[in-house]
């Protein structure tokens, strides 16, 4: 089943992150999915998580998403992946800047009967905004 679980998984970063297509995430998410990533105000289940990818495709296009790893065992399957995207749209009140980021990221996902049931996953929030300009870059060294 670890196959075909890391093989749902990517399709799902090729698809949704990738491709932007969020209608996608009916076909690989669980209806009642516990989606950790989705931020508070979002609905539960998949409705959700379709809010928060639409959300996040809108503001950052363009996207290339890189699979750098995957381990699975059992039903969880862990991605480490990176990515980069232009900011284009409005994310969370940060106004488009135009400007192509970088990020990485890890995601861990539980899959039963072939879809996704719960997801979490932790992304270097603070580097993508130091790259668009909204938070300082931290200070070099002196001599």
């Amino acid at each position: 089943m670890s196959k075909e679980n890391k093989a749902l998984v990517r399709q799902v970063v090729e698809q949704v992150w990738q491709a932007g297509n969020t209608d996608a995430i009916d076909e690989f998410y669980a209806a009642d999915v516990v989606d950790h990533n989705v931020p508070p105000g979002m609905p539960p289940g998949r409705e959700g998580s379709k809010a928060w990818a639409v959300m996040m495709t809108s503001a950052m296009t363009g996207s290339e998403v890189t699979v750098e790893d995957q381990i699975a065992q059992g039903d969880l399957v862990v991605t480490r992946w990176s990515s980069q995207a232009t900011h284009t749209g409005d994310l969370m009140g940060i106004p488009a800047t135009g400007k192509r980021v970088s990020i990485t990221g890890i995601s861990i996902n539980r899959v039963r009967d072939g879809k996704i049931v719960e997801s979490w996953g932790e992304a270097d929030m603070m580097g993508m905004l130091q790259q668009l300009g909204v938070i300082p870059a931290p200070a070099q060294g002196g001599d």
